[in-house]
């Protein structure tokens, strides 16, 4: 019984008798968290069934602190490893203090604070808590190309093959393989935590205090940028995402020189992996284990991956089309009572009447694009259209739509802003010009961009005169 093995821990290391004990919720994982009580005493007692993970995590723990990284301290561990006590680090879960921002998707200014916090930190962690390890301590040595593989079949067989989506299995490991070596083409001498989320992270006293590192092994820098960043539930809107990563860099400047583009590029890989090992994690959970609360955050994967591969992966196109295909299977894509505004975009020709709004709402705007200079006038540029090279740089080098859009970014923030704290769910804007092939296509696209790369928001384009739809 836990109450038995816990009791003369608690007892021995603090000298006080032990007069209550309440069982955490569980992460998870083989371990059964405790909360205990003696007097005005609180600790945190964990029952393992695995030695070898309590034993990483007391090693890792006693080795962190000495760097003065940020991470609760083991105060006492059975003789032979299978349970041990904690300090109690309250029961303040980022991903819980976060929750308001993550609902409505707008995070506030408090929200995020913690956030870029928690992201200082990581460099620490990664740079600081490899200094002097021995990873042959730890329970897993390092990212290899084994890892590489098994969290990639993880994928394939755990998800892939339980969506009864048809594809070639020889040409996806075609890809696999490219993708691994990518992925190992660099080497590194830092701390890669594994599973570095909001989940994973409490906050004391303001500040950020990282736990479940022992899986943690020699990796790249990355993996764990990428856990954080793109965690599926998180519902990060994409300036959101951009600001965690500058405050990452900022803090990643005191170990290393920053080649951003390059950077990025990493990153990048690194995401799509993550994503791939994420949907394996949910697929196993849901299809196999029947947990439902896993399916239920399959589409937010899928969500991160629509956006990831708006530049599609040139170097493994069959695992690219793959992908493309399941973000676009409904059984798979529908969040259960997703609760998001939707805002309809729509470009038109005037002299086709405007577009009907056919959601209920009755809200939003019409804009009269007719005020901007007009390249449709010139013989030239009738050929194109709003979203080709040409037009663009005439739009924007005559200055006049910049204005325009400058304005009705103001007006739509403002209403989408409301929108969603009211949790209505859709919002038309329509922009309107003389043949709707020109200025109403360039505003409508770049307020699309504008507000998916704002708000976490799902934007619907129409190009109704010529016939172009597209979801962002």
């Amino acid at each position: 019984m836990p109450e038995g093995i816990l009791k003369p821990l608690f007892e021995s290391y603090t000298g006080r008798a032990m007069e209550g004990m309440e069982e955490l919720p569980s992460s998870g994982s083989n371990r059964r968290y405790f909360r205990l009580h003696g007097g005005t005493l609180s600790l945190i007692g964990v029952i393992g069934t695995s030695v070898e993970e309590n034993r990483a995590f007391i090693m890792l723990s006693n080795h962190f602190r000495s760097k003065g990284l940020p991470v609760p301290a083991v105060l006492v561990a059975s003789e032979d490893s299978g349970a041990y006590i904690q300090e109690d680090l309250g029961g303040n879960n980022l991903f819980d203090m976060v929750s308001a921002g993550r609902e409505s998707g707008i995070y506030s200014a408090y929200e995020t604070d913690l956030l870029n916090k928690a992201m200082e930190e990581l460099p620490r962690l990664q740079f600081r808590g490899a200094e002097g390890l021995n990873w042959d301590d730890c329970l897993y040595k390092s990212f290899d190309a084994r890892m590489v593989d098994f969290d990639l079949n993880y994928f394939k067989y755990c998800f892939l093959k339980a969506t009864e989506l048809e594809f070639n299995e020889v040409k996806l490991q075609e890809d696999f393989d490219r993708l691994k070596a990518d992925l190992l083409a660099e080497d590194s001498n830092t701390f890669m935590h594994r599973d570095f989320q909001a989940r994973n992270i409490m906050v004391r006293d303001g500040e950020p205090c990282i736990i479940d590192f022992q899986g943690g092994r020699r990796g790249p820098i990355y993996y764990d940028v990428a856990s954080f960043v793109w965690q599926a539930r998180s519902r990060f809107p994409e300036a959101l995402r951009e600001e965690l990563i500058q405050t990452y860099l900022r803090a990643l400047r005191e170990f290393r020189k920053v080649d951003e583009k390059q950077f990025m590029e990493r990153l990048r890989l690194f995401v799509l992996f993550r994503t791939l090992q994420v949907l394996g994690a949910y697929g196993f959970r849901g299809y196999f284990e029947k947990k439902p609360h896993f399916l239920a955050s399959v589409p937010y994967a899928l969500a991160n991956l629509r956006t990831l591969l708006r530049t599609p992966f040139a170097s493994y196109p069959y695992l690219n089309g793959i992908l493309e295909q399941l973000t676009l299977m409904p059984q798979l894509n529908e969040i259960p009572q997703d609760k998001r505004l939707n805002v309809h975009i729509y470009s038109f020709a005037y002299k086709k009447g405007i577009p009907a709004d056919n959601t209920g709402n009755g809200g939003g705007y019409v804009f009269d694009c007719r005020s901007i200079n007009n390249p449709g006038k010139y013989e030239h540029f009738r050929q194109f259209n709003g979203t080709d090279p040409e037009v663009i740089k005439f739009l924007e080098d005559d200055g006049e739509v910049t204005v325009f859009l400058d304005s009705v970014y103001k007006l739509v923030d403002a209403h989408v802003k409301r929108f969603m704290e009211r949790k209505f769910t859709n919002l038309q804007v329509c922009f309107g010009c003389t043949g709707g092939q020109h200025r109403s296509v360039y505003c409508a696209e770049h307020l699309a961009e504008h507000l998916a790369h704002k708000f976490n928001v799902k934007v619907l384009l129409t190009h109704r005169e010529m016939n172009m739809e597209k979801i962002l």
